[in-house]
């Protein structure tokens, strides 16, 4: 005897479920077609819809393409011999020349004795220098040296590429919307004390 497959061995089974659960119950001889077909076809017989897969949260997706940026931005960097930190103190002191290392840490979110181990090590191989700070104090004020400069726009190239395939489907407009909202989003979530260290 061969027994029905996919849709209809289903049903056979569901008949013989409810079947087995009237002759249990004593109500089979009072069970007509009409019944077999209301409890097949109801969504207890069914089963419960599924409901539609929720949408997955903005910050989630945030994360998963920083992510996603680091890793290819590490892999990227180490080609010329730069960590992913590194490579942010040495863009940042492009923008501002003088930041001190506690400065730095900020903007590279590690603490001020990881920064401190960076830029002792970025000054060793020649990449900065720092002078005293000239209000005085213990502060040392570090800048881009010549080397530092050479490297920084090799590793520009690197994440020129990166984002290159990253935004190839947004046009120029699409690409300065996106940058705005970002940059929105970032000044929202940003502390009292982080603006007063960026101002």
């Amino acid at each position: 005897m061969r027994l029905p497959r996919g849709g209809a061995f289903a049903q056979v089974v569901k008949l013989l479920a409810i079947k087995q659960l009237d002759m249990t119950s004593g109500n089979f001889h009072r069970l007509r077609p009409r019944r077999y077909r209301s409890l097949v076809s109801s969504p207890r017989g069914q089963g419960a819809a599924r409901p539609a897969p929720a949408a997955p949260r903005l910050s989630y997706l945030v994360f998963r393409l920083e992510r996603r940026i680091r890793a290819r931005l590490d892999q990227a960097l180490a080609q010329h011999g730069v960590t992913t930190t590194e490579y942010m103190a040495l863009s940042e002191l492009r923008l501002r020349d003088g930041a001190s290392s506690a400065q730095l840490a900020r903007i590279a979110f590690v603490t001020p004795q990881a920064m401190n181990l960076v830029i002792r090590d970025l000054e060793r191989r020649g990449l900065i220098h720092r002078e005293a700070d000239p209000n005085g104090g213990r502060v040392l004020r570090a800048g881009l040296s010549r080397d530092g400069k050479t490297v920084l726009r090799r590793c520009d190239r690197a994440l020129d590429e990166i984002e290159r395939v990253m935004l190839t489907a947004l046009d120029e407009e699409d690409r300065k919307g996106l940058a705005d909202r970002l940059t929105a989003c970032a000044h929202a979530l940003q502390s009292d004390g982080s603006a007063g260290a960026r101002a």
